[in-house]
């Protein structure tokens, strides 16, 4: 018996009556990697530059035991007016329930209004390991050693 490894998210409108003209978070095409997620304004938001804001979504998630959800920006918005994700990627950790909100910064030089519904980030479904940390003496070496930011060179 083979499992699914496609993990079921759970999820719950906050305000039914209020966002049903929300969209869910869905996969845009076939193959994409993250889903589109939608903010959930009551009315319009307008970021200036360099302003962050908490945007709701009106959505909380059960994310299953060994998964993580990713909140990343939409390449679009990041290219064509600077709206990034200040804490990027953003982490919804399996034990979290409450409402995802996505904390936009105007990385531009104009400002950014966003709408009710309007798409403003990407949520990808990730598998989490949780590490074990071993005391040692010293470490292995590597040929990189300690070489650190830009030790290969800047091209």
């Amino acid at each position: 018996m083979t499992m699914n490894p496609n993990p079921i998210i759970e999820i719950i409108r906050l305000n039914p009556r209020e966002d049903q003209d929300i969209p869910l978070p869905q996969y845009m095409t076939a193959h994409a990697a993250g889903m589109d997620i939608s903010a959930s304004l009551k009315e319009d938001l307008t970021l200036d530059p360099g302003a962050i804001r908490l945007v709701p979504t009106g959505l909380a998630l059960a994310i299953p035991e060994g998964f993580e959800a990713q909140i990343r920006p939409r390449s679009g918005l990041a290219v064509k007016h600077g709206i990034g994700i200040i804490n990027s990627p953003g982490t919804i950790d399996s034990d979290y329930r409450g409402e995802v909100k996505i904390a936009l910064i105007n990385l531009g030089d104009s400002p950014y209004t966003i709408k009710r519904g309007d798409r403003i980030a990407q949520m990808i479904i990730n598998k989490v390991y949780q590490a074990r940390l071993q005391m040692v003496d010293k470490l292995g070496e590597t040929r990189r050693n300690t070489g650190g930011f830009g030790h290969t060179g800047l091209s």
